[in-house]
């Protein structure tokens, strides 16, 4: 077989995979409900989760955009702010102990009894929801992050002291190539952490986003619309999974988890 062909296949294969899977739990799904005859108020079909969207397309489309909008804002805040604490980490020990100890104590608050006070600080925009968010993404990234930044071999550090490098050539050179493994790991965890911030902070304070839908539908009975609010984060958090994984594949090709394709994820 052509090589070119063979290469199209390979790059086929995970979006195909996905696509099966996923048409395989609907078909599942809108079986199960028919043969059993479950009410929608319990559990819609697939089908009707689709009329309920075509219903008010509009509707659903800008409140996902607003959900999306503080989940990418948040994201990328927390991705900013755990790779700057984890290189003061790695670089201060002085750093090391107080901002482990505060990020330990932070995180160990749920942060659905925070968001109250961050409406009190923020108020019940946009910068309180994305707030939510780094907050709960941002423990994840800097733990990672860390630990890939501090596993270098010690021989590759003192060679590269011997030859007069730099504390910040040693990071960005040797150190910082070292972590993106463990970044990577920790940025597809985090893609469903600002998520998750981003709804919490519609429930708590809310007027518009997936989550001000589902909690608006919880409160009218209306299933179906919650479900149309569910499947669309469903989407979103797999596409940013695999957005990731596809970024990984592309900026660290030569680490032994891309190369052998024995990856546990993405």
């Amino acid at each position: 077989m052509n090589n070119g062909i063979v290469r199209r296949l390979k790059a086929l294969d995970g979006p195909l995979w996905v696509v099966t899977i996923l048409g395989s739990v609907l078909l599942l799904w809108e079986a199960v409900v028919r043969i059993c005859e479950i009410p929608a108020y319990l559990l819609p079909a697939p089908t009707v989760v689709v009329a309920e969207f075509l219903s008010s397309p509009g509707y659903y489309l800008s409140n996902g955009l607003f959900t999306l909008f503080t989940t990418v804002a948040g994201f990328v805040g927390a991705t900013v702010l755990g790779v700057v604490l984890a290189i003061g980490i790695v670089s201060s020990r002085l750093l090391d102990r107080v901002l482990l100890t505060l990020l330990s104590a932070v995180h160990s608050v749920p942060k659905v009894a925070l968001a109250p006070l961050l409406v009190i600080y923020l108020g019940t925009g946009i910068a309180q929801k994305i707030a939510i968010a780094v907050a709960i993404a941002v423990f994840t990234i800097v733990i990672d992050t860390v630990v890939g930044l501090r596993s270098v071999d010690p021989e590759v550090i003192n060679m590269a002291r011997a030859k007069q490098a730099s504390g910040a050539k040693i990071m960005l050179k040797i150190r910082f190539p070292n972590a993106l493994p463990n970044l990577f790991g920790a940025l597809k965890a985090a893609t469903s952490f600002t998520l998750i911030g981003a709804i919490v902070g519609e429930f708590v304070a809310g007027q518009q986003g997936l989550g001000y839908i589902i909690l608006t539908a919880q409160g009218a009975f209306d299933t179906p619309r919650a479900f149309v609010a569910v499947v669309m984060l469903a989407m979103m958090g797999t596409f940013f999974f695999y957005l990731l994984a596809y970024a990984e594949r592309k900026i660290i090709p030569w680490h032994v988890s891309i190369r052998t394709g024995h990856r546990a994820v993405g």
